[in-house]
């Protein structure tokens, strides 16, 4: 079987960036014994890498670079936004533990929209967030192998997950 929308695939991998020389500095690993799992053409990630596993089967193997601009983009200065130091605040107790430069932290927007938003610094009354994608602006660098692939469910397909092994359990 080869990769194609709406396969379930598994997949190690090293990602890495290109350091201030051009070598590749990995940044996270992800092994056989606990792939990444996802629904080919669901998952959220980056079309251009979605396309670099097209027709590939199991046991092959993997190495692409995907740019910036066809990875996660360019950092959006819009996307930097102060917030009122209260809304930190849980009960009327202060966020000092979570509240540090460089800490990730789950929000919501007045949309009910889900996102993460970096910390860059904190003042007296306000705190600048970074709600960015971690990998904006990186070049991406993929070396990595095909453990499994199997076709989705009609439920995963509906849900856009995928259920069981590797998956959400449900």
């Amino acid at each position: 079987m080869q990769i194609a929308p709406n396969s379930v695939v598994f997949i190690s991998y090293e990602l890495a960036f290109p350091d201030e020389n051009g070598q590749p500095d990995v940044v996270e690993i992800v092994d056989e014994n606990e792939p990444m799992v996802f629904i080919h053409g669901l998952s959220g990630l980056p079309e251009s890498f979605e396309a670099n596993l097209v027709g590939l089967k199991a046991g092959d193997t993997f190495n692409f670079n995907i740019a910036a601009e066809d990875a996660y983009g360019n950092i959006d200065p819009n996307a930097i936004i102060s917030l009122p130091k209260s809304i930190f605040e849980v009960d009327g107790q202060k966020a000092d533990d979570i509240l540090k430069v460089g800490n990730y932290i789950p929000m919501t927007d007045d949309q009910g929209n889900r996102m993460q938003g970096m910390v860059v610094s904190i003042g007296d009354d306000h705190v600048m967030m970074d709600f960015n994608h971690p990998l904006a602006e990186k070049e991406l660098i993929f070396n990595g192998k095909i453990i499994k692939i199997r076709e989705a469910t009609a439920d995963e397909i509906a849900h856009g997950h995928v259920h069981g092994e590797g998956g959400v359990h449900h």
